[in-house]
């Protein structure tokens, strides 16, 4: 039980006393534990299984971005936009990377702690910090363009809109920013609990809405215009005894698909949610502080004791199930090709069936955590561990693996 509470320590905490009654209650369960010796093996994590491997999986190129980010667990993914990838380090680096063979095309240094992002629309490069700093780079060239300070951490990438920057940060506001400026458009705040997991869910835009989580396990979709509510979905309702029992955040980035809206929740559920009206069509129990991923019929989840679960979208029905990565700290999955692929503690990326489940391929990216989702464009799958560097990878065709 204690390797399975540190191994899911991502706890944020709004209160000093209760931190600090939090911090005490861990150290005593600790010296209990070690004092018995006693370690449960369902709480250890899997030990990575023999196979042969039946996909053939080639490192295209790998890039140092900057500094690592230890255990902060940043939302420090690369995107794209067009032929370029951009990615971030913590230590205040953006780099503009051409996407086919890695090679820099600008790199700039902000100074600033950066915990979230890049997010772009081909015009800005958008990025936020530990600080609570938003800061906007021109995306041709990486010249400053503007930087504002909002109310608390970015831990979520932001999102971009015609005019607007739509930023989320740790103390539950959601704040349209002027794209030109940086001036504050509109905000929305939504209740926090005092204690919660460490990270928040990124907006996402979808026609006239932006979407996003909250860490009080709702899901709100608000008008891009002037932040009026269109609907608010309550996934899961807080339960339990003790403020870590609970815990209902939804973390992990909604994903929207045709007319549906799907999302799941830390100790909560995974439902799908009708984009226009807000209303809950299906859920089911479900665990996930990683996320998920979607194709044209199957949802992908890493769950909290980081099970790979694959389910219908039209029903929530499971279709298959693997444990081989338990208690590894999975990435949220990413669809490439007719492979799912996730990310561990230790750097391994494995490749499965889509259809089946069955492992394909297994690569190491480096030996830092991948906290990230992996990042799919066409046939490449890009990847950045928590050290700083980024790799690409190719699916190499059948016939010339052999």
């Amino acid at each position: 039980m204690i390797l399975a509470m540190f191994s899911h320590a991502r706890f944020f905490l709004r209160n000093s006393q209760q931190c600090a009654a939090l911090a005490c209650a861990l150290v005593l369960m600790v010296l209990a534990a070690c004092s018995s010796n006693e370690v449960d093996p369902d709480d250890l994590p899997a030990e990575l299984v023999s196979f042969d491997s039946t996909l053939k999986v080639r490192k295209v190129w790998s890039k140092s971005v900057g500094s690592g980010t230890e255990n902060l667990r940043l939302a420090l993914r690369p995107v794209e936009h067009g032929s370029t990838i951009f990615a971030a380090a913590h230590d205040g680096t953006v780099l503009a990377l051409d996407a086919a063979n890695g090679s820099k095309r600008w790199e700039a240094s902000t100074d600033l702690p950066l915990s979230s992002g890049p997010a772009t629309d081909g015009e800005l490069v958008v990025a936020g910090s530990s600080n609570g700093d938003v800061i906007a780079l021109d995306a041709s060239t990486g010249a400053y363009r503007w930087s504002v300070t909002v109310t608390s951490e970015v831990l979520a990438a932001a999102a971009l809109a015609p005019g607007k920057v739509i930023v989320r940060t740790v103390n539950g506001k959601l704040a349209a920013l002027d794209s030109n400026t940086g001036e504050t458009l509109w905000t929305i705040q939504q209740s926090m609990p005092r204690l919660s997991v460490r990270g928040t869910s990124a907006p996402v835009i979808a026609s006239n809405m932006v979407i996003c989580g909250f860490d009080n396990g709702r899901v709100t979709a608000v008008d891009i215009s002037d932040g009026g509510i269109i609907w608010d979905v309550l996934l899961e309702a807080p339960s339990g005894r003790t403020a870590i029992e609970r815990l209902v955040d939804v973390n992990s980035i909604v994903q929207i698909a045709g007319g549906d809206v799907y999302v799941v929740g830390y100790q909560g559920r995974l439902g799908a949610i009708a984009l226009e009206s807000g209303q809950l069509l299906w859920s089911r129990e479900m665990s996930s502080y990683s996320g998920l991923a979607l194709d044209i019929n199957t949802i992908y989840v890493s769950t909290e004791r980081s099970e790979i679960v694959a389910l219908s979208r039209s029903s929530g029905r499971e279709l298959w199930r693997r444990k081989d990565m338990r208690n590894r700290d999975i990435s949220s999955p990413a669809v490439i090709g007719s492979s799912v692929v996730v990310g561990d503690f230790e750097g391994y990326l494995q490749w499965y069936d889509l259809s089946t489940g069955d492992l394909q391929a297994r690569v190491k990216a480096g030996s830092d955590r991948i906290t990230s989702q992996p990042l799919v464009v066409n046939d490449l799958l890009y990847v950045m561990n928590d050290g700083g560097k980024l790799f690409a990878y190719s699916i190499v065709p059948p016939q010339q693996g052999d």
